[in-house]
């Protein structure tokens, strides 16, 4: 009996600009077992490896505002702003116990009211 190709699944290729956010893996300190393999940076620029033609980013590592330099964007997701906002833009502003509301939720809440207190924004 032959044997089956094996199918591989493919990322798709997502290029990233100045000043996104992504998560990123070293994936020799992961595969290592070693700390601290990964981290939320964000995007300083982008070039191109002249060795291997290979498109590479370097990152500013938020947690301890650090450069990171020649990341390979294989081992980079991009952090939405969707996920960022999503329990302000989901906060149950209709609940009168603020401690069903996440801390950034409130937090962005108690700015905006201190901000002008006469209009509340849109409930989406």
């Amino acid at each position: 009996m032959a044997q089956q190709p094996q199918k591989q699944s493919v990322q798709p290729t997502t290029s990233y600009v100045q000043g996104d956010f992504v998560l990123f893996r070293d994936a020799e300190r992961f595969w290592r077992g070693l700390p601290d393999h990964t981290f939320v940076g964000r995007v300083v620029r982008s070039w191109t490896n002249l060795h291997n033609g290979r498109l590479l980013y370097d990152l500013t590592e938020l947690s301890r505002d650090r450069p990171r330099t020649g990341i390979d964007p294989d081992y980079m997701r991009l952090l939405p702003a969707t996920d960022a906002m999503h329990d302000i833009d989901t906060a149950p502003l209709s609940e009168p116990d603020t401690g069903a509301m996440t801390p950034a939720a409130v937090a962005w809440l108690r700015q905006h009211l201190a901000q002008d207190s006469s209009t509340l924004p849109a409930r989406r």
